[in-house]
């Protein structure tokens, strides 16, 4: 039987223990041994000139894939360089979690996208580069968080005091508090859930919006093939603003996407299909 790691923080194996339990039943299923292990208890490194891995501070039997539930795109490498099935891989992983890198190679295949300026941290200058408003979002922010509506000088300079990364400032001419999540598991599409707010610009989940399923045009969904072909994805959640006649403009790529909204607007088991596309690339 094939041997897996599921990765999470401490503090995220508490928040998700539901979602965990979810994923090694499913695993189970699937003839596939997945094993929570937690971030805080590895140890990665180099030591007498080998790469290793330790598990509070003992060797172990490394297993033949790991699903990495934590932010941390070197450990996916690590992983990898040692010779496990990681997903998502490190170069989804590294991508996927910096916004201004998701906007750089999606932009390279010519899909629409709001005017987005790619700014470090000491270099932010006390004008703006785009008209008020705007929105500014920390570029490993996630869940909505790190996300920053800016209206005047008055919030600009708060902002720029509050920043703690690099950031990406975006124009904020779309619908505000909507936007369309696209789930997708290896090359296929899923589902879409439409997620609106009328209580704040941000549309997520987590923060009060709802959620429906949304039935993608052909067009849509050639525009998000496009994306799904250029990268090796495992489980992923493509993010769309939406523009004022209704058109989809690239917003962010989850990596460590949760299905929240996908089990509040139906009831499709994501994560039988993702075990399934797992087990299919170990063969």
């Amino acid at each position: 039987m094939k041997t897996g790691w599921l990765i999470y923080s401490k503090e995220d194996a508490v928040q998700n223990s539901s979602y965990i339990d979810w994923f090694i039943e499913e695993a189970n299923k699937q003839a596939l041994a997945l094993n929570l292990i937690l971030r805080e208890e590895m140890t990665i490194g180099i030591v007498k000139n080998q790469q290793c891995v330790q598990v509070r501070n003992e060797s172990v039997d490394l297993p033949d894939f790991a699903i990495v539930r934590s932010i941390e795109p070197l450990l996916n490498l690590h992983l990898e360089a040692l010779g496990v099935s990681v997903f998502n891989s490190s170069i989804v992983s590294s991508i996927c979690n910096n916004k201004a890198l998701t906007h750089h190679h999606i932009n390279q295949l010519g899909l629409p996208m709001v005017d987005t300026i790619y700014s470090k941290r000491e270099s932010i200058q006390d004008t703006p580069p785009l008209a008020y408003p705007f929105i500014v979002k920390e570029v490993s922010g996630r869940g909505g968080k790190q996300v920053y509506y800016i209206e005047n000088a008055m919030d600009w300079m708060n902002c720029k005091m509050s920043i703690q990364t690099d950031i990406i400032i975006q124009s904020s001419d779309v619908q505000l508090g909507k936007d369309l999540r696209v789930f997708v598991v290896g090359k296929e599409i899923v589902a879409a859930v439409l997620r609106e707010s009328s209580t704040d610009f941000r549309a997520n989940y987590k923060l009060g919006g709802s959620a429906q399923l949304y039935k993608l045009n052909e067009e849509e969904e050639n525009l998000i093939h496009q994306i799904i072909k250029t990268f090796d994805f495992g489980m992923v959640g493509i993010d769309f603003l939406i523009g004022h006649e209704g058109e989809l403009l690239l917003n962010e790529i989850e990596d460590v996407v949760g299905s929240r909204t996908l089990s509040a607007a139906d009831d499709v088991n994501i994560l039988e299909k993702y075990i399934s596309h797992i087990k299919k690339n170990l063969l």
